[in-house]
């Protein structure tokens, strides 16, 4: 601080230790931040749980740790230690750096824990468990299963456990683990701890109380941050793909294998608007964000200037991520980064000056948290830079395509955000695949329990508790029955010779599934990882880390491809990212395309764009009607969300009518009296019971354990998680005039 602050100027900095306090002097701040004016009270008795929520870079981490750290230095014997948990190694490697700064001067240890710490570090800190470890919820989980005896002694001090990024884990399989693992460390010690929870600010913050502390989300303490708004600058360009024997451009045949002529404009429209200043570029796959890196990467070489253009997703090596991190935060020279969500979390990146979205964002919260990067400092706008691929239309395009249905959601999320509106996590999923997990988790930890004992850690007092206890009994009985647990006549539950297999090897600890991946060499040196969805062989060409290879050998037992530079390629069949659209964002589209607004950040392509697609809204006549038959076939529009949607498809496939589900429509055989018929059908059925209503549905496995439940419990699991059976008789009700609910009034 310029001038050392007196209590009547800053309330909470008086309340810090006094090391603390020199620490802020030499740091040169001028002022504590709201979240942290406001924070340092609640947090510094360790006395009740706390949910910091702020904007990125509004200083969270600081608003925890200055009052944490306070504490462990007024009560020093025995010396405290605090848990922090992070979604990311990354995340956890720049916290450690970040916190070390301040605890080196306040003589406290800071250790990072997760698969790229070694071995002796970490043991370092098991011989003697004092300051701040931070960990991943997989590391926890390892900790848990081979090294339960020893918990006690390890987490005995323990005053409090921050969870970073609180809103990346809501209403996840992830998050259920994270429930669980929290709840466990408070039986090991037999004891309730301090939760701490920093989150971007959550649409419905009870959410996150709920989620943070589900026995008494009430008692929860939210500090949301007051915060200064931001100025966004909004810039939507739409492209139009050229009919198929339009020449395309560029000439170089070789870069045209591979993506879109329209890719290929806004590579170079990229190139153009983005060199010389530092950026991020999602892309809505990893197979785009290869793509796009390779292309800017060889314009760069084409112009004979340093490349700026650097690829980071979650397949690539460590070292590879690492270095586009440095990149980015060196500021000594301009770095775009082409991304997935790796980079849309809370990593210190330094100073983003545009964020650009290539098609539709995933949601409006993920746009929010991507345009928190951008704009941060005083003064400094927001930019956002959107690039909407539309195809030309034809006389056989399908509805979705006339009405632009990226082009339309982007607007209607825009807008959305601009309002302060951002989706709420879904939480009501009883996410059994997890409680596989769980349970075969603290049978390792304690080397064997009774189902007793399991109903009492994980579901009566755990996070599970929307469990029946006949449903649990019959997860049990599978589990046995699948050879992952066995009972002894005493009772005892032990893991069986499968579940042991399962338990011992390094993928039982994540609750998420993994896909099989090759690990991706040169020359000796590690690439990445690359999930495999297809045969490789010699000779094939790939992209990777935003560079062309060419296969050399594919070791199928060793799960390694060999590589080596190649000037051709392909782009690896990644998984899309794409994420579910939530009901509000579907009736703001509704509400884009009926209305007349002119939107002053769209180009003159978009303009047009926008325009073809409110003719055809008005020409279907959709503002007042539902119903569109064409060719022996009717389309729907509920202008509900895919909870609703695909929940409505299922009802109409049990009641015997094919349908297809595409998100913003929802397409059956036959006219509309026969839909309409379908849909009383649907509004009177009497029990929406899920083994019912799912019995002929096919690919329900969708989450890492689910291949273990009976399949009655994995149609129960499955209809929490995916399908909201509720809304959509609801729809089908309003549809045929029977009612107005509430959420379409």
């Amino acid at each position: 601080m310029s001038s050392q602050p007196s209590s009547s100027e800053s309330e909470g900095f008086s309340l810090l230790d006094s090391r603390i306090q020199r620490w802020i002097w030499m740091e040169g701040w001028t002022s504590l931040r709201d979240a942290q004016e406001r924070a340092i009270p609640a947090l510094l008795n360790a006395d009740q749980d706390v949910i910091v929520a702020a904007a990125t870079a509004a200083g969270k981490t600081e608003a925890a740790f200055l009052p944490i750290l306070t504490n462990l230095l007024k009560q020093q014997e025995p010396p405290g230690s605090v848990l922090y948990i992070s979604p990311l190694k990354a995340l956890i490697n720049d916290q450690w750096e970040r916190l070390s700064k301040l605890c080196d001067e306040l003589e406290i240890p800071v250790v990072a824990w997760h698969g790229d710490i070694s071995s002796s570090r970490k043991h370092r800190f098991l011989k003697s468990p004092e300051g701040v470890l931070l960990i991943t919820p997989e590391s926890l989980e390892a900790l848990f299963v081979n090294r339960g005896t020893s918990l006690p002694g390890i987490f005995a001090n323990l005053r409090y456990l921050v969870i970073d990024e609180l809103h990346a884990f809501i209403g996840s399989e992830r998050g259920k683990q994270l429930q669980s693992l929290m709840h466990r460390v408070e039986q090991v010690i037999g004891r309730p701890l301090p939760r701490v929870g920093l989150s971007a600010t959550l649409g419905d913050m009870m959410l996150a109380a709920t989620f943070l502390r589900p026995a008494s989300p009430s008692k929860v303490t939210v500090i949301e941050s007051k915060g200064s708004g931001q100025i966004l600058k909004v810039q939507i360009r739409g492209f139009q793909e050229p009919e198929k024997d339009t020449p395309q451009q560029p000439e170089d045949k070789e870069s045209l294998e591979d993506n879109s002529a329209s890719d290929h404009v806004i590579s170079e429209h990229l190139f153009q608007v983005l060199r010389g200043s530092n950026n991020l570029v999602f892309p809505n796959s990893r197979t785009q964000v290869e793509w796009f890196a390779d292309q800017l990467r060889r314009r760069c070489e084409q112009d004979g200037v340093p490349n700026e253009f650097w690829p980071h997703h979650g397949s690539l090596s460590k070292d590879i991520r690492e270095d586009t991190e440095r990149a980015l935060k060196a500021g000594d020279r301009p770095a775009t980064a082409i991304c997935t969500t790796t980079l849309e979390l809370g990593i210190d990146i330094g100073s983003i000056k545009t964020v650009v979205q290539i098609g539709p964002p995933p949601s409006v919260a993920s746009l929010r948290q991507r345009l928190g990067r951008s704009g941060r400092r005083p003064g400094e706008a927001a930019i956002l830079r959107g690039y909407c691929k539309e195809r030309r239309l034809t006389d056989d395009s399908p509805i979705s395509d006339r009405l632009r249905q990226g082009l339309v959601q982007s607007i209607a999320m825009i807008r959305l955000l601009m309002r302060g509106w951002f989706e709420p996590p879904r939480a009501q999923g009883l996410h059994l695949s997890t409680l596989v997990q769980q349970c075969l988790s603290v049978i390792a930890q304690q080397g064997g329990t009774t189902a007793a004992e399991l109903w009492g850690t994980l579901v009566r007092n755990g996070p599970f508790l929307a469990v029946e206890q006949g449903s649990f009994l019959n997860l049990l009985r599978a589990l046995g029955e699948r050879d992952l647990i066995i009972q002894e006549p005493t009772g005892l539950l032990l893991p069986g010779e499968l579940g042991e297999r399962l338990i011992n090897h390094y993928d039982f600890y994540s609750a998420f599934t993994s896909n099989e991946e090759f690990r991706v060499v040169c020359d000796g040196r590690p690439l990445g990882a690359l999930p495999v969805s297809r045969p490789l062989c010699a000779e094939q060409r790939i992209i990777f880390a935003g560079r062309r290879w060419q296969v050399i050998n594919v070791d199928t037992d060793g799960k390694v491809i060999v590589v080596k530079p190649s000037p051709g390629g392909a782009p690896p069949a990644f998984d899309g990212l794409a994420a579910r659209v939530h009901d509000n964002v579907r009736q703001e589209m509704k509400a884009v395309l009926q209305g007349e607004e002119v939107y002053p950040y769209l180009d003159p392509v978009a303009q047009n764009l926008l325009g073809e697609a409110r003719q055809s809204f008005a020409d279907l006549k959709l503002s007042h009607q539902s119903f569109i038959e064409s060719g022996g076939r009717t389309c729907l529009f509920t202008w509900q969300g895919d909870w609703a949607n695909d929940a409505l498809a299922v009802l109409l496939e049990y009641v015997g009518l094919p349908t297809e589900n595409s998100g913003l429509v929802i397409e059956v055989q036959g006219g509309r009296a026969l839909l309409e018929s379908k849909l009383r059908e649907v509004a009177a059925l009497k029990e929406l019971k899920a083994s019912t209503v799912l019995h002929n549905v096919q690919n329900m496995i969708r989450e890492k354990w689910d291949w273990a439940l009976p399949s009655e419990l994995l149609m129960e699991s499955f209809a929490t998680m995916y399908l909201d059976l509720e809304k959509a008789q609801q729809t089908a009700a309003h549809l045929i005039g029977l009612e107005t609910p509430a959420f379409l009034s």
